[in-house]
């Protein structure tokens, strides 16, 4: 499909998440590198304007440039399955089990694909749950977060018992859900797939280095303290056993278009472990999709482009009848 046959283009930016912020670079670049291809796009914020408002202006597709809950958890893909407008990225159930990183490792654990060992505790829970339970179930040091958060808000890395009920009362700010996870100590990789089904192929496996350890929402997206390595320095038969098992990963949560799963490699057995997957990565001057796109000769705009030409529907004949 030719570029200047997408229509008119609404780029999604914005939102009501708590990633309201992030969405807003990353909507700008991608509304820039589609203008800049000759696309006819338009930044549209749902935080601001009702999404009928797409139907009734004619858009002809959207480029999904959301975080977190109202834009990546399948709420706005079911809208726009009911306005009949094609979008980007993982259809209505994907990107609702995605959002939920207990869901998804259900169905990874499911599909005997591994992923760290876990505990999920409700926040009602909270007074009543036992700490030494937990330390006993996943050891420490423990990663705790909430279940439907992105960009490392409401995480918290548990070193000593004592700082566990702070970390828990953290995550249950942002989320009803607290997941406790075991921490897997070794390299920090993540690794973007594009495509849909047996079509569905990895971009390169970036590794991360981040200031002691700690990757943080101020290290993902305000400082340059951290280091992404592309290549990934990993012996090549890690990065393609790597790819294979994100590529798995994707496919068994029906995902399409495109996402970003986060690895952890255990520093003494060397196996990676699945974290979580994001539906709807950052597109900002600091994300990894664009950096890994690169790499492998695929520039910004041409990938906003592809991104684009791929929009589709859950449900296409019945959003047309």
């Amino acid at each position: 499909m030719s570029v200047l046959n997408l229509g008119k283009v609404a780029v999604l930016m914005g939102g009501r998440s708590a990633e309201r912020e992030v969405s807003l670079m990353s909507g700008q670049g991608v509304l820039q590198a589609l203008r800049a291809s000759g696309v006819n796009a338009h930044a549209f914020d749902p935080a601001e304007r009702d999404l009928s408002e797409l139907k009734r202006e004619g858009f002809d597709r959207c480029f999904i440039a959301l975080h977190g809950r109202y834009g990546e958890d399948g709420t706005v893909q079911g809208a726009l399955e009911l306005l009949g407008i094609p979008y980007t990225g993982s259809g209505v159930m994907a990107s609702s089990i995605a959002m939920d990183k207990t869901m998804t490792k259900r169905v990874w654990l499911a599909e005997g694909l591994p992923t760290p060992n876990y505990v999920l505790v409700r926040r009602e829970q909270l007074g009543s749950v036992s700490m030494d339970g937990l330390i006993q179930a996943l050891g420490l040091p423990m990663i705790v977060k909430p279940a439907r958060e992105g960009s490392s808000i409401g995480v918290s890395k548990v070193e000593k018992i004592q700082d566990l009920p702070a970390a828990l009362a953290a995550a249950a700010q942002c989320d009803a859900d607290i997941l406790c996870e075991q921490c897997i100590v070794g390299d920090e990789v993540t690794c973007p797939v594009l495509g849909e089904g047996d079509s569905s192929r990895a971009l390169p496996v970036i590794r991360i280095v981040a200031p002691a350890g700690n990757y943080d929402y101020q290290n993902k997206y305000f400082t340059d303290d951290t280091q992404y390595l592309v290549p990934s320095g990993l012996p090549a038969s890690e990065e393609a056993a790597i790819e294979a098992l994100v590529v798995k990963a994707y496919r068994v949560l029906a995902c399409r278009g495109w996402g970003r799963i986060d690895v952890m490699i255990d520093a003494a057995t060397r196996q990676p472990y699945l974290l979580e997957i994001n539906t709807s990565p950052g597109m900002t001057g600091h994300s990894l999709v664009p950096m890994s796109a690169k790499a492998a000769g695929l520039s910004y705009e041409a990938l906003c482009c592809q991104l684009l030409a791929a929009a589709s529907l859950d449900h296409v004949q019945e959003a047309r009848g």
